[in-house]
């Protein structure tokens, strides 16, 4: 919706591509409005807005001279498309809608947007009246078309059309087109992005051809954070890639190519035979010679082959939730975070990653990103002329405000690490106690009633034990709530914080969480990111970041520290839940990703935790080989670490406990299904998140599933009554 922004930022990219001598620019889908716009899609307004805004483009006198593919709605036939308008030299050559609507996961394109299925099928678009003027065009093509230049055929690819079994390139390649450009929307997802590389590689590697990906990068006002990593490849090689991570507004990567090499991998008589059948493809027509005509100058010559990058997720959770944050941060008119530090892993990794954003942030700025050294100027109520934080630390003892919120409950150990963990980062620190204040709550009760709540280890109820543990839990949410509005009052500035959370997705997933405490939050970095990531992520940083201080969070045990330590008893999460956090991830990964009941979670089980225990040969986090024989090439990615926890094979358990665990599972996700409608807003990150807003969209008041459970039980029996005749002996539960 940042229609000015947008429009800067789309001309500031043609200036740096024509400086670097490109004949073509592509862009990221829906430039123009900016792909997270939702349900504003679906107003007249934006249309007409990005027909300005285009009109404003094609008149820009810094535009002209280089083919450019621009993203914008459309409406055509009272339907609205998701569109690329292609054009050079105020001249609109295409308009093509979308053939293949994303519409799954975070994506609901098909709410807004009209799915063009008219395969190798053109029509003609009457342009408004303004754009008429701009362009001396009074009808421009619209629908599925290659354009035909005088020396290349160039075909056109959306976004998820490349996810398609029908791809478009294939049948576009098979009319002849050399060159393909994508405009994409796609989102951050932990290691999301070695699967669109494989993707691109395979298609070039099959057809040849050059594949021109363009990708969104940044939070686009919504959970997302859109991944960038721009590529250039051709025939199945890496010629250029982008960042996947950073806090540039524009980023724009150039490679050249020679077409000879494709029409060369393009030979085989297998290809000639299909392509037989492609003939007839609709084109424009763009009567202009795309590639540098003179074949004496020596200066131009193809892009080497590089090695492309992908990073491992540690450094995904460190980069990718960081940039959000800044993007977050800055465009919210606040001035900082605050984050209830606890002394646990969790509010350590949410820390860290902030840690992580100052770092960015200092490298941009030395860097010479005039952006980011007026946006931290802004925030920080830097005047012009003074010196502005110049370490992460510094930049941090601004942003950044912790606290630790202890109770009678509170180890003397985890006060210490929140303590040392702040000043490790440069965090401003407040450390206090909130016993007066659950005190008061309890005493009130106690005045109410008559009866004096007692926590389960002073002889209490259940009912009892978890009301006192949710006391504290509230109480630290409102006493977050005014630091957040009070802390830059009391350090002499102006301006309030936004509230961190750090509820991971595992503990959503459970319910492990209070409704209304220190997990509702304005925003949550790591609500999409499993436990068990995060302790990878803590372990990398403690090196990576040089924070020794890491390793003290490491070794503790996960404890909410909400009841009374004794002798015999010290709180435990996994405990707590009855399950842990590596069953939690897989748990996680069949209900969402396989999409699985208990009936169905539970018959999978049988195979990998039924299985007798075995020793692991090899590393889960090494990636899997690629598909093709030529993927091990320098140009192939890797990295692609496989999930933690995803698998935990050869358990020895039986099918009764098997049963159980999943029985226990699907008990608490359904009653504390409800918690998942006032989830803070979390970074999305991972494929199993259970956020209730637009990913994960179920019932939050579940019945019995008794009807799975009666079917399981009658798996299990049969199986117990099988194996008593096979041994000769009674099995019982556990055996």
């Amino acid at each position: 919706l940042d229609f000015h922004g947008n429009r800067e930022r789309i001309i500031e990219s043609v200036i740096q591509a024509k400086k670097a001598g490109a004949s073509v620019r592509i862009g990221p889908e829906l430039e123009i409005t900016g792909y997270g716009c939702l349900d504003h899609f679906l107003e007249l307004d934006l249309c007409d807005h990005s027909w300005e805004v285009l009109g404003q483009i094609l008149n820009d006198e810094r535009c002209q001279d280089i083919l450019i593919d621009i993203g914008m709605p459309v409406l055509h036939s009272s339907c609205f498309y998701n569109c690329r308008v292609i054009f050079r030299n105020k001249k609109i050559l295409l308009i093509r809608p979308k053939m293949s609507l994303a519409n799954d996961g975070n994506f609901r394109e098909a709410r807004y947007f009209t799915c063009y299925n008219a395969i190798k099928e053109v029509e003609k678009h009457m342009l408004p009246p303004d754009i008429q003027k701009i362009t001396s065009q009074k009808e421009v093509t619209f629908g599925d078309a290659i354009i035909q230049a005088a020396d290349t055929v160039i075909g056109v690819e959306s976004c998820e059309e490349l996810f398609t079994p029908e791809a478009t390139h294939i049948r576009q390649s098979l009319a002849g087109a050399e060159i393909f450009f994508n405009s994409s929307g796609s989102h951050h997802e932990l290691r999301k992005l070695n699967r669109r590389m494989q993707l691109i590689l395979e298609a070039t590697r099959k057809s040849g051809g050059v594949y021109m990906y363009a990708n969104s990068k940044g939070c686009d006002g919504d959970r997302l954070y859109y991944d960038g990593c721009a590529m250039v490849i051709v025939n199945g090689d890496f010629k250029a890639q982008g960042s996947q991570f950073s806090l540039r507004d524009v980023e724009v990567i150039t490679a050249t190519v020679d077409l000879d090499d494709v029409r060369s991998a393009r030979l085989a008589p297998s290809r000639r035979n299909q392509a037989e059948r492609h003939r007839n493809y609709p084109s424009v027509t763009l009567d202009l010679e795309l590639c540098h005509g003179d074949m004496e100058d020596s200066t131009i010559v193809p892009s080497p082959t590089i090695r492309p990058k992908v990073v491992s997720p540690e450094e995904e959770i460190a980069l990718g939730p960081a940039c959000w944050l800044w993007d977050y941060l800055r465009r919210s008119g606040t001035v900082g975070y605050f984050l209830a530090l606890s002394g646990g892993i969790d509010s350590c990794s949410t820390a860290v990653i902030v840690h992580s954003m100052c770092r960015e942030v200092i490298q941009e700025i030395q860097a010479g990103n005039t952006q980011v050294e007026a946006d931290l100027r802004r925030i920080a109520a830097v005047p012009d002329g003074k010196s502005l934080p110049s370490t992460p630390q510094e930049v941090a003892s601004v942003i950044l405000h912790t606290s630790f919120m202890g109770s009678k409950n509170s180890s003397r150990e985890t006060r210490a690490r929140a303590r040392d963990l702040a000043r490790a980062i440069g965090a401003y620190h407040v450390d206090m106690d909130i016993d007066r204040i659950t005190d008061a709550i309890r005493q009130t009760f106690t005045t109410l009633f008559g009866m004096t709540l007692r926590f389960k280890t002073q002889g209490g109820s259940t009912t009892e034990n978890i009301a006192l543990q949710n006391i504290q839990a509230r109480t630290r949410m409102l006493v977050g709530y005014l630091f957040a509005q009070t802390l830059c009052f009391v350090r002499g500035h102006g301006g309030g914080l936004l509230v961190l959370g750090s509820a991971n997705v595992d503990e959503s997933l459970r319910g492990y969480l209070t409704k209304y405490d220190c997990s509702s939050a304005d925003v949550n970095p790591i609500g999409g990111i499993s436990k068990t990531d995060l302790k990878r992520f803590i372990a990398w940083a403690e090196l990576n970041f040089d924070l020794p201080i890491l390793r003290s969070f490491l070794d503790a045990i996960p404890t909410a520290e909400l009841e009374p330590i004794t002798e015999t008893y010290v709180q435990s999460d996994e405990a707590d839940m009855g399950m842990t956090y590596d069953e939690l991830s897989v748990f996680g990964r069949l209900r969402k990703v396989h999409k699985l009941g208990p009936w169905g979670m539970y018959r999978s089980l049988l195979s990998t935790w039924g299985a007798p225990p075995q020793s692991r040969e090899t590393d889960t986090n090494s990636p899997p080989s690629s598909s093709s024989s030529s993927s091990s090439s320098s140009s192939s990615p890797t990295n692609a670490h496989q999930p933690g926890g995803d698998n935990i094979p050869g358990r020895g358990l039986s099918p009764r406990e098997i049963y159980e665990k999943v029985r226990r599972f699907f008990y608490y996700y359904g009653i504390n299904r409800h918690k998942m409608t006032t989830l803070t807003p979390s970074y999305h990150a991972e494929q199993y998140s259970p956020d209730d807003n637009r990913f994960d969209l179920r019932p939050f008041l579940y019945p019995g599933l008794n009807f799975a459970y009666e079917k399981i039980v009658r798996h299990v029996e049969a199986w117990e009554v099988a194996r008593v005749r096979s041994d000769g002996k009674k099995v019982v539960k556990g055996d």
